[in-house]
C-alpha cells in the first residue's frame, strides 16, 4: 500500500519520519513526485490542487492532516465514495485554548491599550477591566473547551450553534437564535466548522447587531469573515478591535488593509498547529483499519462538514 503526501509548500519531512517509524514497510510520495499513482490507496492532503484526486484510480482513504477538513469537501472532483478522516488531537484543543484566553484576556485587561500608553508615555490607570461575556461560535471539541477554561477563571460564557443542544452546562443558543446570542456578549470567539451555512457568517449585518463596542476573535477560518465589513464595522463602532489568526488567502497579501488598521491584532495563522508526532499514528492506524475493512476513527460526515 502507497501513502501518497499532497500539501504544495509544506515541510512534509517530520511526517515522513513519524510516518516510517510507525510502519516501515509503507511507501510514501509525496507531491508533485508521485511516480506511482496506480499504487496509491490513501492521501494525506493540506490545500491540494482541486480535482488531484482523479489521478489516483485504486484510491481507498482521504486523510486531512489536520483537524479542518472545508479543504477537502469543497473540492467537487472528490469522489462520494471515498472515506474522508480528519485528525484529533489533545494538543490542538490545548493550543486553542490557550490563543483564545490571550486574545480574552487582551481585551479584558487592555493590554494593547496599555501599550499605545507606554509609546506615548501617558500614564492612564483608569478603567483597568473591561466587563465582559465571552460567546463562542461552535461548540464541539475546541469550542467546549475553551467556554470549559474561561467558566473555570470565572468568566461568564455562552456558545452558539447550528443544532439544538439539551442539557448543554453553559447559556446556549442555536440557530434561529443568533440575535439574542449577540445581544448577550461582547468577545465573539468563532471556532465554526467552515460550511455552506457559515461561510461569510462574519459580516456586516451581524457585527451591527453585536453589543457596541464588541471584541471578535476569529481562529476557525478566514472564509467566515468577510474581510471589507470588518473594517466598516470597525469604523461604525460595531466592534472595537478584533484578533485574527486565519485569513481568506494565507500568506496576507502584502497591500491588504488589515496591515495597517491599528484596532485589529494578527497572528500567521498559529494559533493551533498540527504535531505530525501525534498525528500521523492517527493515519496509521486508519490504514489499518481501512485494510482490515473495520470502521474508521475520525469519519467525517460529509453532509454536515466535519
Amino acid at each position: 500500500m502507497s501513502l501518497a503526501i499532497i500539501s504544495p509548500g509544506k515541510n512534509v519531512e517530520p511526517w515522513i519520519k513519524v510516518l516510517n517509524s510507525e510502519d516501515p514497510d509503507l511507501k510514501i510520495q509525496v507531491y508533485p513526485d508521485i511516480k506511482d499513482p496506480q499504487e496509491v490507496e490513501v492521501v494525506m492532503l493540506w490545500n491540494h490542487p482541486k480535482g488531484i484526486l482523479k489521478t489516483f484510480p485504486n484510491l481507498k482513504l482521504i486523510s486531512s492532516m489536520g483537524a479542518g477538513v472545508d479543504h477537502i469537501l469543497n473540492d467537487d472532483s472528490v469522489p462520494e465514495e471515498i472515506p474522508i478522516v480528519r485528525i484529533v488531537d489533545e494538543k490542538l484543543t490545548f493550543s486553542m485554548t490557550n490563543y483564545v484566553i490571550m486574545g480574552v484576556l487582551n481585551f479584558h485587561r487592555q493590554i494593547t491599550r496599555y501599550q499605545k500608553d507606554k509609546a506615548n508615555h501617558v500614564w492612564d490607570m483608569s478603567n483597568p477591566e473591561i466587563d465582559i461575556k465571552v460567546g463562542v461560535m461552535g461548540v464541539g471539541a475546541l469550542g467546549g473547551d475553551v467556554l470549559e477554561k474561561l467558566s473555570f477563571m470565572g468568566f461568564e460564557v455562552a456558545g452558539y450553534g447550528f443544532s439544538e443542544k439539551k442539557d448543554f452546562p453553559y447559556p446556549y443558543y442555536s440557530k434561529n437564535e443568533l440575535k439574542e446570542f449577540l445581544s448577550s456578549v461582547n468577545v465573539i470567539v468563532c471556532l465554526l466548522p467552515l460550511t455552506p451555512d457559515t461561510e461569510n457568517i462574519l459580516n456586516l449585518e451581524l457585527f451591527s447587531q453585536c453589543v457596541p463596542g464588541s471584541y471578535l476573535i476569529n481562529v476557525a477560518r478566514g472564509k467566515h469573515l468577510v474581510e471589507e465589513d470588518l473594517i466598516v464595522a470597525l469604523e461604525k463602532g460595531y466592534l472595537s478591535g478584533a484578533l485574527l489568526d486565519v485569513y481568506r488567502k494565507e500568506p496576507l497579501p502584502k497591500d491588504h488593509p488589515f496591515w495597517d488598521e491599528k484596532n485589529i491584532m494578527m497572528t500567521p495563522h498559529i494559533a493551533s498547529v498540527t504535531n505530525p508526532k501525534a498525528a500521523a499514528p492517527q493515519v496509521i492506524e486508519n490504514i489499518h483499519r481501512i485494510r482490515a475493512n473495520q470502521p474508521l476513527n475520525n469519519l467525517v460526515i460529509r453532509r454536515r462538514g466535519y
